[in-house]
């Protein structure tokens, strides 16, 4: 199964020892269209935004005007209606795919913790790259080196162990971190 959630943020239990944990909002979605046996169009809501063509898939689909998003995931159960979230009880393992924080253009200390340079003793080299080619043969900088570049903002998947799911609210409870910023949305998938 995969549900559409939103990261609430970080928290940690009061219990000896503390285990660091996230907390997932399960957003709540209905079954628009079942495409194939195992992939569904479902809506859900996020925000106000409000097109022609939103409008046209909610008279289709016979949505109100709150369910303003679509999209295809897989599930188990394939009937029309509201997404079943009762299987989060008894799940144990889930995979939660967000989009790392984008930090931008960033140099190689930051983007791949390398060491940089001495900082005084007339030393140019700070926070530098530092030599990227080679001799005279082959002549170019070889593919894959660590240069300076665009940091984050990258999907990134993790797996983390379920310590708890609240049914009444929707809110799953994962020990561990999960990449991306709090109030992002992204998806989750049942492994276990």
């Amino acid at each position: 199964m995969e549900y559409i959630v939103e990261k609430i943020g970080m928290s940690r239990t009061i219990a000896i020892p503390s285990v660091p944990v996230t907390l997932l909002k399960v957003k709540e979605a209905k079954i628009c269209e079942i495409t194939n046996e195992k992939q569904v169009i479902i809506a859900y809501a996020n925000g106000k935004k409000m097109n022609r063509s939103i409008a046209g898939k909610q008279k289709k689909f016979n949505l109100s005007a709150e369910f303003n998003r679509f999209a295809t995931v897989e599930v188990s159960d394939v009937e029309v209606g509201n997404l079943n979230t009762s299987i989060l009880s008894d799940t144990k393992v889930v995979k939660t795919s967000f989009n790392s924080k984008g930090r931008g253009f960033a140099g190689v200390m930051k983007r791949y913790n390398f060491a940089g340079g001495p900082g005084g003793h007339g030393s140019r080299f700070h926070r530098t790259t530092g030599s990227i080619g080679n001799a005279e043969w082959p002549g170019r900088v070889q593919k894959g080196r660590k240069m300076p570049g665009h940091y984050g903002n990258a999907k990134t998947t993790v797996k983390n162990e379920v310590l708890s799911f609240d049914a009444q609210n929707g809110i799953l409870v994962v020990i561990g971190s999960v990449p991306g910023a709090n109030g992002a949305l992204g998806r989750m998938r049942t492994v276990k």
